[in-house]
């Protein structure tokens, strides 16, 4: 049985979304499609949660998470310490410097050539200071004095020179490196490697590098076995100056060897049935890691999860059908509307999605840094409020079912969203909507507070948390009122505020009506006055039913001699024309006034309230009077152009412009003779169908009947009549005393 029942709900919400399909326009659907379909890419990509947000690593589980099959991840933490040891393992590498090499022989060797040429030239019997000076003098700040003077009174001065030379060569050959202070530490402790511009690459041990500072003990390592050392000490004080470092760390390469590391990846297995978290135990770090790769393999293996995902937004692209039929809300969703919605659909599911990867404090949840408020309170200004009461319960659902959100993140996005659709309810300013605003904000930070306690968070947590809370309801109404301008003209809508504006008199088109009709702008301000009391009574939208009826007679502005109201003197021009014509003319005030209402910009109500005020009824004077003339005229001739009002407030209107006009050329309107005159007129409407595509009821009119009597009879009520002054004869003056 429980399956059948499943199965006549799941039939009859299908077929409620295929009968509404034929309703739901063609371009809004598409658009709305694409919107779904790019959905379904960016929620599936974010992969499957399994509601993991509750669980934190140093936090107590509150619950058992068990693998529910066998994986194999990639342990990214592993591999990426593989890869940090095998690049610490990396020689660093160094390159030789031809240039300095050549730089060295070629000055040495012009110290050698020079020597020997100096000695043969000056011969055995000279000073030691002559050659001193001679030596100074081609080589300025080299040599030392001391070392001169040793130089030239060694006995074995050649012996010497062409050892040198060998021990100079050898040392080029093996290099003086010149280490940097700091940045070899990252790289292998034990080995460098030395390049060559040639090419030719040699591993060398750290330990046996030869710097500057070092070079002098490291001699014995240059000596040649069998070979005679006695003149190295005295060699190397020659060559001493002429060396330097010829040996240098490159960064480049370096970079470029530790680039060039691969390393297999780290393969861990998690079997089916491992209880990963434990309930009451705290989370570690390790388990955390698990928890995430196996969310991970699930959201890209599991297609059941997929499945699932797509099923949840199906059913939202269904709402969005519905919605757009009017059949929910009793409302019919205009394009420019739906397309708002999908929009603000679109942006809450994908920041939803965004705000779930920030890392926050446990138990704070993540639509603390979502406008969920926000989002709400546009549809219930814009269009509807049920229809945002109806978003503010779908909205978090859907995030909640696709993953996005958390017990709790769901939890505060619902009151969020709930208090904002319903504290606008009665706003008449906008700014009520800062009011509203702070309403929201309390409402938040007790649902804020709620899961805190919940969550037994820390007590650190709860200014952060209640702040942002508060913020979060705060900068809602803020932003409302920033974006709400703009938008009520883009999709010319009719919100409490725009119908304020509208409903002054100072207002451009109505101070033309008043200029170019007074009769007819008086007429519209009792109309209005009859409009709005009478819906505040049934409940319609009695600012709507006001506005409207301002301007439902703005296309009299043409031609207002020839509506009888603003006709002075007696001459009516309609009895100089033929019935046909002036019906013609009568006829054309809506036309006329639709027109000037779209280029003045109203919105759409009051442009259907305009259009709609006569419905399409006879103009039954000027028809009976062509009737004598013509029995086989088309009554099509004298029918307004309209269609039945469609709305409470546009069938209001009609009624209060009929009664309005029609209680003018009562003799006598007492109370009981107008409250007769008005049902007549409420008869005669409902007899000829003009009436019942707007949704009132009999109890409805009964309604309107008495409230259309109460201010016609307090307008029109019973004046003392006071006698011409002309006409009184004054009172005879008693005779005078004598």
């Amino acid at each position: 049985m429980k399956k059948k029942r499943l199965l006549d709900i799941v039939s009859s919400y299908c077929s409620t979304i295929i009968k509404a399909l034929p309703r739901f326009r063609l371009k809004p659907a598409l658009i709305t499609l694409t919107t779904f379909l790019i959905l379904v890419v960016i929620l599936v990509g974010q992969g499957n949660i399994n509601g993991e947000q509750d669980i934190e690593i140093g936090r107590v589980a509150e619950r058992d998470v068990v693998a529910d099959q066998s994986v194999s991840y990639i342990d990214e933490q592993a591999t990426a310490l593989r890869l940090s040891a095998q690049q610490h393992l990396v020689p660093a590498v160094f390159m030789v410097s031809a240039q300095i090499d050549k730089e060295i022989r070629v000055s040495y060797s012009y110290f050698v050539d020079f020597s020997r040429e100096l000695l043969k030239s000056i011969g055995e019997n000279i000073l030691s200071e002559s050659y001193r000076f001679a030596v100074q003098s081609a080589f300025p700040g080299i040599f030392s004095y001391d070392l001169i003077d040793s130089f030239f009174q060694d006995p074995d001065k050649e012996a010497v020179l062409s050892y040198s030379s060998i021990l100079l060569e050898r040392i080029i050959n093996t290099g003086i490196f010149a280490l940097p202070q700091t940045g070899l530490e990252q790289y292998n402790p034990d080995i460098i490697e030395v390049l060559s511009e040639t090419g030719s690459r040699e591993l060398l041990s750290r330990h046996a590098v030869i710097t500057l500072d070092n070079l002098e003990n490291s001699l014995p390592q240059y000596s040649v076995e069998g070979e005679a050392t006695v003149f190295q000490e005295r060699a190397f004080n020659l060559i001493r100056p002429f060396l330097k470092e010829n040996v240098f760390f490159s960064v480049e390469q370096t970079a470029q060897r530790v680039a060039d590391v691969q390393v297999d990846p780290v393969i861990k297995y998690i079997e089916q049935g491992k209880r990963i978290i434990r309930k009451g135990f705290i989370v570690t770090e390790e388990a955390m890691y698990e928890l995430q790769a196996i969310n991970e393999k699930v959201s890209i293996r599991d297609v059941r999860v997929i499945i699932g995902q797509i099923l949840i937004l199906v059913l939202l692209y269904g709402l969005f059908v519905l919605l757009g039929s009017g059949k929910v809300w009793g409302i019919r969703i205009r394009d420019s509307e739906m397309y708002l919605l999908t929009a603000l659909t679109f942006l809450y599911l994908v920041a939803s999605a965004f705000v779930r990867t920030i890392n926050l404090p446990y138990g704070i949840p993540s639509s603390v840094m979502l406008p969920t408020a926000l989002v709400i309170m546009l549809p219930s200004l814009l269009i509807n409020t049920s229809l945002a009461v109806g978003l503010s319960l779908v909205l978090p659902l859907a995030s909640f079912f696709s993953g996005m959100f958390d017990v709790s993140a769901y939890l505060f996005a619902l009151v969020s969203g709930v208090v904002a659709s319903i504290v606008l309810h009665k706003t008449e300013k906008r700014m009520d909507i800062i009011q509203a605003g702070l309403i929201i904000a309390c409402a938040n930070c007790v649902a804020m507070l709620a899961v805190l306690l919940s969550r037994r968070s820390a007590t650190d947590d709860y200014f952060f948390s209640l702040f942002w809370a508060a913020f979060n309801g705060v900068m809602s109404g803020i932003i409302v009122i920033g974006i709400l301008p703009p938008l009520e003209q883009a999709l010319n809508a009719v919100t409490k505020f725009r119908l304020r504006e509208l409903s002054d008199l100072n207002a451009p088109l109505l101070k033309r009506l008043f200029t170019a009709a007074p009769g007819t702008y008086s007429h519209s301000i009792m109309v209005a006055n009859l409009s709005e009391a009478a819906c505040e009574e049934i409940g319609a939208n009695s600012l709507l039913a006001r506005v409207g009826a301002y301007y439902h007679d703005i296309g009299k502005m043409e031609q207002p001699l020839y509506f009888v109201e603003n006709q002075e003197g007696g001459h009516n021009p309609q009895d100089d024309i033929p019935p046909r014509l002036s019906a013609t003319i009568i006829r054309s005030h809506v036309r006329l006034g639709v027109e000037k209402a779209r280029t003045a910009g109203l919105p759409q109500p009051i442009i259907n309230i305009i259009a709609e005020h006569h419905g399409n009824s006879v103009i039954s004077y000027f028809y009976r009077k062509a009737l004598e003339q013509d029995p086989n005229i088309s009554i099509e001739d004298f029918s307004y152009p309209g269609a039945p009002p469609k709305s409470k407030e546009s069938a209001v209107v009609m009624l209060a412009d009929t009664c309005e006009a029609a209680a003018r050329t009562l003799e006598k309107p007492t109370a009981e003779a107008i409250e007769k005159f008005i049902q007549k007129l409420i008869n005669d409407k409902v007899e000829h169908r003009q009436l019942i595509r707007s949704a009132l009821t009999f109890g409805d009119l009964e309604v309107i009947k008495k409230s259309f009597v109460r201010v016609l009879a307090a307008y029109y009520h019973a004046r003392i009549k006071y006698p011409d002054a002309q006409q009184q004869k004054p009172e005879t003056p008693p005779p005078p005393q004598k």
